[in-house]
């Protein structure tokens, strides 16, 4: 907590005021989460400030909200491409990703637990200067700043995924992919990814995480045949929520002879269970297009799921426990 505050202090994201009359603070709230590699082992213990962000009011703090994200299609066009041209492919991680976002909006938020003020002050808040974890406009600040720092290095923005970036010599090409904090560097002249990695950190302080290996839940290796890629270690999350690590595996994915239907007879008592699975099993149909099919099926009934529909769930899962790996 003491890291993430003086991280927040050196990147002048407040300055400490007296409450203005008729201003309202939001409240914040502090965030714990324990990150693992991409093998289970202990990765860091981390300490986050979030601002909460659901008593903002549009068009008093926040406007707009909207940022994209690289799409899947793109990330598996480029790992093709990479592989056919023998990019080169490099991660990086952007430490405090929404602290870089300057804040066009007024925003007073309450002060921190663990924060000492100056002395001085009546009723001390902190205005914000920069975005917030929490904040509804975080993310679009953080994407904009991004966008303007890379385009200063002669990276053109593709209109077709507004996450895609690239520059193009007579003899090299470099091209970046943007997911919130998570990037992909390729191209086929190392020493403009060693440049562009420098000028990255420089502006934001960055991770790098150097050859690709572990990217938004999907592990990737790399051999003469091609980039291969699973998501193992995310199924196996899936099966130990759903608490199936011990079940019995069946052949298909569903009972192709069972139509399902929207009448429900048994509703099923937890539908927010039903639909977090249905979510999680949506994202594993990434590289998982056998269980397609069923997936969409089952997306089907998220309002209003029965006890038919969680069974056929359960199935799928335990379909994927026989073969957790692609």
């Amino acid at each position: 907590m003491q890291h993430e505050i003086k991280a927040l202090i050196k990147n002048q994201t407040w300055d400490v005021v007296n409450l203005p009359v008729g201003k309202k603070p939001i409240g914040n709230k502090w965030v714990y989460k324990t990150k693992f590699e991409s093998d289970g082992s202990l990765d860091r213990l981390r300490a986050r400030l979030v601002a909460k962000g659901n008593s903002q009011q549009e068009g008093v703090d926040f406007q707009d909200t909207f940022a994209p994200v690289v799409k899947m299609t793109t990330v598996r066009t480029f790992l093709a491409i990479a592989y056919m041209k023998n990019w080169h492919i490099h991660q990086l991680d952007v430490n405090n990703v929404f602290l870089h976002g300057d804040l066009q909006e007024e925003v007073y938020m309450t002060l921190p637990k663990g924060y000492d003020p100056p002395p001085g002050f009546i009723n001390p808040v902190c205005k914000l200067k920069k975005s917030l974890y929490g904040l509804k406009q975080a993310s679009r600040q953080w994407f904009s700043k991004l966008t303007e720092k890379i385009q200063t290095l002669g990276y053109i923005q593709i209109m077709a995924d507004h996450s895609l970036f690239f520059k193009v010599t007579d003899s090299t090409y470099t091209c970046i992919l943007i997911y919130v904090d998570d990037m992909l560097v390729g191209g086929n002249d190392l020493t403009e990814i060693t440049r562009l990695k420098q000028f990255l950190h420089n502006e934001f302080s960055i991770k790098d995480m150097g050859n690709l290996r572990f990217f938004l839940g999907i592990e990737l290796a790399r051999n003469n045949k091609g980039i291969h890629l699973s998501q193992r270690k995310y199924t196996l999350e899936i099966l130990e929520e759903a608490e199936l690590l011990d079940s019995k595996g069946v052949t298909t994915p569903m009972d192709y002879k069972l139509h399902h239907s929207s009448q429900v007879e048994t509703p099923y008592e937890d539908p927010e269970h039903y639909r977090t699975l249905v979510g999680k099993l949506i994202y594993l149909t990434t590289i998982r297009p056998d269980i397609s099919f069923a997936t969409q099926q089952l997306s089907q009934f998220m309002s209003n799921p029965s006890t038919v529909h969680y069974k056929a769930v359960l199935r799928v899962l335990r379909y994927l426990k026989t073969a957790p790996a692609t």
